[in-house]
């Protein structure tokens, strides 16, 4: 080493030091500590472009001014020392994958990670975070899937997420998904990603879906005009993956020349531009270019003009505001510019040789759009789904179900000598009730391969197309039925999924009906009941439940719009992709993803939930009646006089606000079936009448805690959350005591 002291702004990008001391007061010595840098800790330069220095401590990349980064002296380490290190070990990079909807980003993500992938949120955030890691011989590639967007303005959580990720973390490389097919839009993304500094990679994939269309992209020609790597690509076939990750090493290596031709504003408007520019370059910090900020600025962001209105001197600031009023239409130079750049771009490397060809997307699109047609056509896409889940997953969930209970036999007959709470909390503990829910797999799978194939080839969007006229009934329209249409697979995401509609009083009432959408859960539960109780008939019943559901969230709708949407127009823009072949590698990860989350679920809150309930339902009497459970049960047993429910049916229903799956699993533990199996035990512990308003009240009840959760979240109001709560109690239990006289009336 050498004894030396130097500032980091000495050190070259990919030198690395020993920080030995922080100068420049308490306020800057207290902030770098709280992000890693502190004296004895090593240090790796990333960046040192103009006033940009980005440096690696402890595995956290931080952007820092040069000033900030003067005041931080090292102890060089010395180059072959460094080199020594790294002949023994792999090398890092962090890679952004970017790009919009629907252009096979997902797919190339899976095909790149695989089963490294993991999902999380992004801190502070319920957008959800796809990491994982791709490994060659010399480099481990961190790989993050960046939201889909349009674009970088802030104008939603997911364009947040993305260009702060940009920014902040300053990815050694940023891997642009274009979709060969509209290469314009995929352009419009780039030229805003260009300007923000990292390395880009264009990866121009589903040139075989532009073939059939008649354009034809000439990847070297677009190379050349661009000035940046350009990789052709058609992802689901597997080909120019490996083109893109020797790309992708050999930027991150400096071996590939590197001058991207960054867009311009509107003539007319480049002196007021260079203006903002030079004003904001003198005070504004790292890690936001001049650039981008001056074009932000130019296009009206919100967030960057209460930013720098936050940090610019009065007078300065004073004078931005004034040359932005004076140029009112400075959004339109920003976005001219941009077009005009994109056209230059594309005019030599893109061709349309089959204008005017009706293509197979409009054909399909000329009969599903139509209500008269689209709406049968959802209906019976739903109808297969349901029949195909009862058809196929009851046969299997009986077997499943055959398979828990002769496991539940085997340890019955080889815990013999073993206590007796021992042999009952695991057989009719863990095996009777977290095993009962387990025999909803084969259900749950059937579902998601349904839902993941309809989204991976394009018909979503359809549905909710054709629905919205339906929608506008209830207040809604239909971008409001995608959030709704996830809640099939579960609430969470759904409610979550709610931030697509633009309306902040259309996106309350969207969260207010979700829960009304019976998730997997709620299906597989109601399925698994009433497959136990009513038999053959048990379909039929299934879809008068389901149709139930349905017709509540059109009523409460019909109401509530009266308060929400009263005289507010809803517009509805949404993109419709092009139907192209399911991926089956993506729609695998999908249903694996889900199922894999469901196990977890299993195996830690409803196992966990099972052995409670296990437990007080045996202690500190000898039997139920005179447990503590027993105890509760009993005083609220009243509750459920009028839906013809006992007090193990009532609790059932107090146990699924944890999880709706736990409904079942406390019949499993409250019936003690053990090793029999709660489909043979349960059709002679209750009537069909009992059942059926069981049924109503789970199908309408409010909704678990995980959702409970969320929906505070997102509606950000105390006095929604509570009114939600309260109108979901009050319909759950009027419509169970209304089954329960109806079903007798009737003799069902």
């Amino acid at each position: 080493m050498n004894d030396d002291l130097l500032s980091i702004t000495s050190l070259e990008e990919g030198e690395e030091g020993i920080v030995y001391s922080l100068t420049g007061g308490k306020g800057l010595v207290s902030r770098l500590a709280g992000m890693g840098i502190v004296p004895g800790i090593r240090i790796k330069i990333l960046r040192n472009i103009g006033s940009l220095i980005i440096v690696l401590a402890s595995d956290t990349r931080i952007a820092l001014g040069k000033g900030q980064a003067n005041k931080i002296l090292v102890v060089k380490i010395q180059t072959h020392d460094v080199e020594a290190e790294r002949a023994t070990e792999k090398k890092s990079l962090l890679v952004a994958l970017a790009g919009q909807p629907n252009v096979g980003k997902s797919t190339v993500f899976n095909i790149l990670t695989g089963l490294s992938q993991h999902v999380g949120n992004w801190p502070g955030k319920t957008v959800e975070k796809f990491e994982g890691v791709h490994e060659t011989e010399d480099f481990d590639i961190r790989i993050v899937d960046l939201p889909g967007t349009y674009s970088l303005s802030a104008l939603s959580e997911e364009e947040r997420v993305a260009r702060d990720f940009i920014i902040h973390e300053h990815p050694d490389v940023i891997v642009l998904i274009a979709n060969a097919s509209a290469l314009d839009r995929s352009l419009y993304l780039l030229s805003e990603i260009l300007i923000l500094g990292p390395p880009v990679v264009v990866a121009v994939n589903m040139l075989d879906v532009a073939e059939e269309q008649g354009i034809r992209v000439d990847t070297d020609m677009l190379h050349n005009s661009l000035h940046i790597p350009v990789i052709p690509m058609i992802a689901k076939k597997n080909r120019g993956i490996k083109e893109l990750v020797l790309a992708i090493i050999r930027l991150a290596k400096g071996e590939l020349t590197y001058t991207p031709r960054i867009p311009d504003i509107s003539e007319d408007h480049r002196n007021i531009f260079h203006q903002i520019n030079e004003l904001v370059g003198e005070h504004a910090s790292p890690p936001h270019p001049d650039v981008w900020i001056a074009t932000k600025l130019m296009e009206g962001d919100p967030e960057a003009l209460e930013e720098m209105k936050e940090i610019l001197p009065a007078d300065t600031w004073n004078k931005i505001e004034l040359l932005l009023l004076k140029h009112e239409d400075a959004l339109r130079a920003v976005v001219g510019g941009r077009y005009d750049w994109i056209e230059d771009i594309t005019r030599a490397a893109v061709s349309r040789h089959k204008m005017g060809q009706v293509l197979i997307t409009d054909r399909i699109d000329h009969a599903l759009t139509r209500p008269v047609i689209g709406i049968p056509v959802l209906l019976s896409i739903l109808a297969i789904i349901f029949t195909l889940t009862f058809k196929i997953g009851y046969p299997l969930q009986k077997l499943l179900e055959l398979l828990i209970g002769s496991v539940g036999r085997f340890f019955d007959a080889s815990l013999h000598n073993a206590p007796l709470w021992i042999k009952g909390l695991l057989i009719n503990g863990i095996i009777g009730g977290a095993g009962s829910v387990l025999t909803f797999i084969p259900l749950l799978v059937i579902f998601f391969i349904s839902m993941a194939f309809l989204e991976d080839v394009g018909y979503m969007a359809r549905a909710a197309f054709v629905m919205d006229r339906f929608m506008h009934i209830i207040g809604l329209h239909g971008k409001s039925f995608l959030p709704m249409c996830l809640g099939f697979g579960c609430n969470v995401p759904s409610i979550m999924g709610a931030r697509i509609v633009e309306s902040e009083r259309a996106r309350l009432l969207t969260i207010f009906l979700t829960p009304f959408v019976p998730c997997t859960a709620r299906l597989a539960a109601m399925a698994f009941i009433a497959a136990a109780v009513f038999g053959e008939k048990a379909l039929v019943v299934s879809w008068s439940l389901i149709a139930l559901n349905l017709l509540t969230l059109g009523f409460a709708g019909m109401i509530m719009s009266r308060f929400f949407l009263k005289d507010i127009p809803v517009p509805f823009i949404m993109e419709l992709p092009l139907y192209h072949k399911p991926d089956i590698r993506t729609i695998a990860m999908t249903v694996r993803s889900r199922t894999m989350s469901f196990v977890k679920k299993a195996g830690t809150v409803i196992l966990g939930f099972s052995v409670l309930i296990w437990i007080i339902s045996n202690y500190p009497g000898k039997n139920i009646d005179n447990s503590i459970l027993g105890w509760i049960g009993h005083l609220i047993e009243p509750i459920g006089i009028p839906l013809g429910l006992d007090w193990k049916m009532i609790v059932a229903l107090l146990s699924s606000i944890v999880a709706k799956e736990n409904a079942v699993a406390t019949l499993g533990v409250l019936y003690g079936v053990g090793d029999q199996g709660l489909m043979d035990v349960l059709p002679n512990m209750i009537s069909h009448a009992s059942s059926l308003s069981f049924l109503v009240t789970l199908m309408l009840f409010v909704p678990c805690a995980p959702t409970f959760a969320v929906m505070k979240r997102e509606m950000g109001s105390w006095k929604w959350f509570f009114t939600s709560f309260i109108f979901m109690l009050l319909i759950s239990y009027c419509g169970g005591a209304a089954a329960y006289r109806i079903a007798l009336l009737l003799g069902i």
